[in-house]
């Protein structure tokens, strides 16, 4: 990834300059900086080994993946202490700050309000310009919280589910159409069909045709 420097101490400079970056490219700053500058961002960024990446812009595919589990979570968990975000609190691993797609939080009350401690569930869709990043970086910081039990992985051009376990090992298993997915974090199980709903690419279309019932003309009666 290429990276550039930007040494000032006026957060409205910062937010501006990392608005002009695509996700590719990182500007290097102190945390400090970073937490500072992102309060007058109008751009979500990312702060990772001493660099902050401004988050690209989602498909309506992309939107509509988040949105369906983001859901189902949230109807499932209402009431309960656990709330669900969706890619608007930042989650912590040390000195780097990420913003999942969909998030299940188990904070308390007196917890930080930028950004979470105890996830237990985390949501990424997949791009093709963050697919590398999501399973990798992202990848190894996720798996090494303490609170974290289940990190779950989205395509969004096909239908693929993808779910990392601490009680597997952070071994993924993968999930299709026809299939039940269950997250062990907050025991609830969705099927494929439902995380996609609406979801607009070939093989949602190739399995709502596949459900279309056959039209069948009916008999015509002849009177004699």
């Amino acid at each position: 990834m290429n990276s550039v420097f930007i040494q000032t101490d006026q957060p409205e400079k910062l937010a501006m300059a990392l608005q002009l970056k695509s996700k590719s490219e990182g500007i290097c700053m102190t945390e400090e900086q970073y937490l500072t500058s992102e309060l007058a961002s109008e751009v979500k960024r990312e702060y990772i080994d001493g660099q902050a990446y401004a988050m690209s812009g989602a498909s309506d595919n992309h939107g509509r993946i988040a949105a369906n589990i983001a859901r189902e979570l949230g109807n499932h968990l209402k009431g309960a202490p656990c709330e669900v975000f969706i890619a608007d609190l930042k989650v912590r691993f040390g000195k780097d700050y990420l913003y999942p797609d969909v998030m299940v939080d188990c904070r308390d009350g007196a917890a930080e309000s930028y950004f979470a401690q105890s996830p237990v569930l985390i949501v990424e869709v997949l791009s093709d310009s963050t697919r590398r990043f999501d399973l990798t970086k992202k990848l190894i910081r996720y798996i090494n919280i303490p609170s974290l039990k289940e990190y779950v992985v989205l395509e969004q051009n096909i239908v693929s589910v993808q779910v990392f376990r601490k009680s597997n090992h952070w071994r993924p298993d993968y999930y299709f159409l026809g299939d039940t997915v269950t997250f062990e974090s907050i025991g609830l199980t969705l099927s494929v069909e439902d995380i996609y709903d609406r979801v607009d690419n070939k093989d949602m279309c190739a399995f709502k045709t596949q459900k279309e019932p056959i039209e069948q003309n009916d008999p015509v009666e002849h009177s004699d």
